[in-house]
């Protein structure tokens, strides 16, 4: 199953699948080192950028893996503020998509990372994705209410000192007869 991102509208703002062009502006819009507090690293530079991009817009080398990537673009001024990707995999029986999102210091607390975390999981329930989850650390506070607001809860178990988020979205319940839902 190869699942692609396609182009996601919600009220104030545009999900746009990625592409390698929007490196130098997604580098501007990610270089505030604060934004690196919880998940580590440093800004990257366009260059480097232009580079990650382009290995993930190529795709996942598993096919059991999909690597769906937005950048997330505000309508009005139409400037790119942050990202949001989903993980899709499947081992045959389950498919899992864990999410991530980053939203720039500049737009932060204006709601943009919890519509966009929220258009993406209404994305998903229209796929044959089974779970959506997302990896939190415990003292970050905004992503775990961006987490809320996209339906995801926190469950009891820790990934590298993550607490793991989940919303379970039914796709896999047991057929009866007919094809019905049991």
């Amino acid at each position: 199953m190869t699942t692609e991102a396609e182009i996601i509208h919600t009220d104030r703002l545009t999900l746009l699948p990625l592409r390698t062009g929007h490196a130098d502006e997604m580098a501007a819009v990610l270089s505030d080192p604060a934004l690196h507090t919880f998940i580590g690293g440093t800004p990257a530079t366009p260059d480097a950028l232009r580079s990650r991009y382009t290995r993930l817009v190529a795709g996942a080398p598993d096919p059991a893996v999909s690597w769906c990537n937005w950048v997330i673009q505000l309508r009005g001024p139409d400037c790119l503020v942050g990202t949001v990707q989903a993980t899709v995999t499947t081992d045959g029986r389950r498919t899992v998509a864990e999410l991530a999102w980053v939203v720039g210091t500049p737009w932060q607390r204006r709601g943009i990372a919890g519509e966009a975390a929220r258009a993406l999981v209404g994305w998903l329930r229209k796929r044959p994705v089974d779970d959506v989850i997302a990896h939190i650390h415990p003292g970050h506070h905004a992503s775990a209410a961006v987490a809320t607001a996209a339906g995801l809860a926190p469950t009891g178990h820790r990934q590298d000192g993550e607490i793991r988020w989940r919303a379970p979205l039914g796709h896999h319940a047991q057929r009866g007869p007919f094809g019905a839902r049991r």
